[in-house]
């Protein structure tokens, strides 16, 4: 019997994944890759560091399916995972960095600069840039809310659900967030 995995809801899908059904898992991913590339690429700042951890928290949520709540939202559920996940490569990042110090300084001069220089960019670009380090800079609890609200879109309710905090606690962080965003692009 061949089940329309495209008509099942997400926790359906997510019973048809764990009961061994590949299009299940295909059908889950082609509909949340989309906003979770989107949530991480506002996360990171780094186009190819989003797809790489984008596919790390899908492996990452096929794996603990098992836990995932089929009552649930399945997009705020795989929105936590990529948050999470942002949050590990933002430390491994911060460790390779240190490490690439600690070369003795003939060696130092083949380490790469990540960031691009803004004469090497177009304007549009460069625009783009200062305001995804800007985001990047905000301490982690305002980006995050910052990014679930502005950048995917989640209503109050919805972002916080994801962080597991009160709505108020949302607002609040929204607030402080836009308000850190436009003193530091002001400078």
């Amino acid at each position: 019997m061949t089940i329309d995995v495209a008509g099942c809801t997400d926790g359906e899908l997510a019973a048809l994944a764990l009961a061994g059904r590949q299009a299940a898992y295909g059908e889950l991913m082609h509909r949340h890759r989309d906003n979770v590339y989107r949530l991480i690429r506002g996360h990171i700042g780094d186009a190819d560091a989003a797809l790489d951890v984008t596919q790390l928290s899908f492996l990452s949520a096929f794996s603990a399916l098992g836990r995932y709540d089929g009552a649930r939202p399945f997009r705020l559920w795989i929105a936590r995972i990529a948050i999470n996940k942002c949050h590990d490569w933002a430390r491994r990042r911060a460790v390779r960095r240190l490490l690439s110090f600690a070369l003795p300084i003939d060696e130092a001069s083949q380490v790469a600069d990540d960031a691009a220089t803004p004469e090497a960019l177009l304007s549009d670009r460069q625009e783009l840039k200062r305001t995804m380090a800007a985001i990047g800079a905000l301490p982690v609890a305002l980006r995050d809310t910052l990014v679930l609200r502005t950048i995917e879109g989640l209503s109050q309710i919805e972002t916080a659900e994801v962080l597991g905090i009160s709505e108020k606690a949302v607002e609040t962080r929204l607030y402080r967030a836009r308000s850190k965003l436009q003193e530091s692009l002001r400078d």
